[in-house]
């Protein structure tokens, strides 16, 4: 058996995370960085710098714990970098970088159509096509050469082994460059000459090669680390789930949380699944998962909201200690009416097109996170069923360890059986288990328990409102 250890480097929005891990599944140690944006003159930029110089003083910390046998990339899905002569061509975009106006009509018109690409029109920079656009505006000769687009996981795994990729949990994302039934490039791609610059494709499980000499000289690791291809993070948590034998090849959703909430709908092994249904202006898309199955998803920016609802310096919801005074805080939340109207992340979730408000919102702060769990857990119970999610339910994630909010959730969703798993390392562990599919998780799913109190005239209530202002 071997008895290396195994790196995930996980590049999301808000943070970056390395950890460490045994291949049975027992993490060694974890380390976090907040991700910074930086200017890059005419757009605001991600820090591919700082993360690199951040993971390489934590990859020789690690390489004194003990032989490195694999480092497995991990990143978010609106993100890509044009590497050209061996390095970057320019700095990756962030995706919250607003775009001319202008500009984005010329990029929308040439578009596939969302029943191609599963890719829903996103605000800013989400769609990475409209990246691109704009970057060949500012840089005409941007693609010349031996220019390559890689999607975000894989300029990691490039870095790290010199082996230039591209996947397609991450091609899938809303990207508006594939076309998930067809398994090919969009229409857009092509005619943009895009497709062409895009590196070859290769599995997310599939090494590349060994790490490069200057890594080998920067941390210290052995010259035989495997790198391999890496995945879109919310897939990774996909495959997480699929190793408890409540969600395994059944019919589930797993719900993700961090800064975004993403749910992903796996229908059970063999069976069809309907996705012309989704709703393009409600925020739903079509991923695809490690092994080429369609997932119909939706998502909202639920931490974003929490974070802007609650402010930046109060304690957070997911505190652990803080727990019992909100849950005993509910009861005051449905009494007085206190709840929050969509949106506080305009653009996006289904109700991207609202404009959010209190109403009756409380003075006291238990009171007043309470009611942004139950929020929260509105907006998600929406957008579960956008995408016919039924029978199983598990949330993952940061939020996990919100008690309102996943109790909230399964209050609203009696059919269904709820569950949490481990809040910190999913993402983590599912790209450990493309290391080895048959891994197994060490400890067991909890079952939610609903509120003691019902939430359906609550609800009711909400949702008038929510027509309500849809209407106006």
């Amino acid at each position: 058996m071997d008895e290396t250890l195994v790196v995930v480097l996980d590049v999301g929005k808000t943070l970056a995370k390395l950890s460490l891990w045994r291949r049975d599944g027992t993490m060694i140690a974890r380390e976090r960085r907040p991700n910074a944006r930086v200017d890059a003159g005419a757009y605001v930029a991600l820090d591919a710098q700082g993360i690199e110089d951040w993971a390489a003083g934590v990859l020789a910390d690690f390489a004194a714990k003990g032989r490195i046998g694999a480092i497995v990339p991990v990143g978010h899905g609106a993100a890509a970098a044009i590497v050209r002569d061996g390095r970057l061509a320019c700095a990756p975009i962030d995706y919250e970088e607003p775009l001319p106006a202008a500009e984005r009509a010329a990029y929308d018109a040439q578009r596939d159509l969302f029943a191609d690409t599963g890719s829903p029109a996103l605000p800013d920079g989400l769609n990475v096509g409209a990246q691109l656009h704009h970057l060949e505006q500012l840089h005409p000769d941007l693609f010349t050469g031996d220019a390559q687009i890689l999607p975000w996981a894989q300029y990691w795994s490039w870095r790290l082994s010199g082996v230039a990729s591209a996947e397609v949990t991450s091609l899938a994302c809303h990207t508006d460059l594939w076309r998930p039934r067809d398994a090919r490039p969009s229409d857009l791609a092509r005619a943009r000459g895009w497709a062409d610059r895009l590196a070859p494709l290769a599995r997310a499980g599939e090494v590349l090669g060994a790490i490069s000499a200057e890594w080998v000289q920067r941390t210290g690791l052995p010259e035989d680390v495997q790198i391999y291809c890496g995945i879109h993070d919310s897939n990774a948590a996909l495959l997480a789930a699929r190793g408890f034998r409540e969600i395994a090849d059944h019919e589930s959703t797993v719900l993700s949380t961090g800064t975004w909430f993403v749910a992903m709908r796996s229908p059970a092994d063999g069976q069809a699944v309907d996705l012309s249904g989704l709703s393009e202006v409600r925020d739903c898309l079509v991923n695809v998962d490690a092994y080429g199955k369609l997932i119909p998803s939706a998502r909202f920016m639920g931490g974003r909201e929490i974070e802007v609802l609650t402010g930046l310096d109060t304690r957070r919801v997911d505190i652990k200690p803080d727990q019992p005074a909100l849950i005993a805080a509910v009861d005051q939340v449905l009494a007085s009416g206190a709840r929050v109207l969509p949106t506080f992340a305009p653009g996006f979730g289904p109700f991207g097109a609202l404009r959010g408000r209190w109403i009756d919102m409380p003075t006291d702060q238990a009171a007043r996170r309470a009611a942004v769990c139950l929020y929260a857990a509105l907006v998600a119970d929406a957008a579960l069923d956008l995408i016919g999610a039924r029978e199983r339910i598990l949330i993952e994630g940061r939020f996990a360890e919100a008690e309102v909010f996943v109790r909230g959730l399964a209050s609203l969703r009696p059919n269904d059986a709820v569950y949490c798993s481990n809040a910190h390392n999913d993402v983590s562990y599912g790209a450990l288990r493309l290391l080895d599919p048959s891994l197994q998780p060490a400890s067991a799913l909890v079952r939610v328990e609903p509120l003691a109190a019902s939430l359906d005239s609550y609800r009711a209530l909400w949702r008038r409102d929510v027509e309500r202002a849809g209407a106006d």
